[in-house]
């Protein structure tokens, strides 16, 4: 029950290198970095959880057109049942020649 594991497993299967944290080593001209964002509590009337929700943010860095990845990403996310809470472009790096954009997702894991 970890959202890291989680888009491991589920963006993994796009083939784009993958980091958690910050990305180590020689950066390709694409990359996810993972982040993650905030874990919380679905309280009910009782004051018990019934759900963990943690959230995550995929930052995609291309050199190149990165609406492909971004929606291939949105694709295989709502079809892994994540929630998606944002989407954002940063904007381009002039010092590194990338595109910034991010892809904020939640994942609700019954207690």
């Amino acid at each position: 029950m970890s959202i890291l594991s989680d888009l491991q497993k589920t963006l993994g299967k796009l083939s784009v290198p993958m980091e958690t944290g910050v990305f180590q080593g020689p950066a390709p001209d694409e990359y996810l970095v993972i982040v993650p964002l905030e874990d919380t509590f679905d309280v009910h009337a009782d004051n018990s959880p019934g759900v963990d929700v943690q959230e995550a943010r995929i930052s995609i860095y291309s050199k190149g057109n990165y609406t492909q990845l971004k929606n291939a990403i949105v694709k295989k996310l709502l079809a892994a049942d994540f929630t998606i809470t944002a989407r954002s472009y940063i904007g381009f790096e002039t010092d590194t020649g990338y595109h910034h954009y991010n892809v904020d997702a939640a994942k609700y894991y019954e207690m």
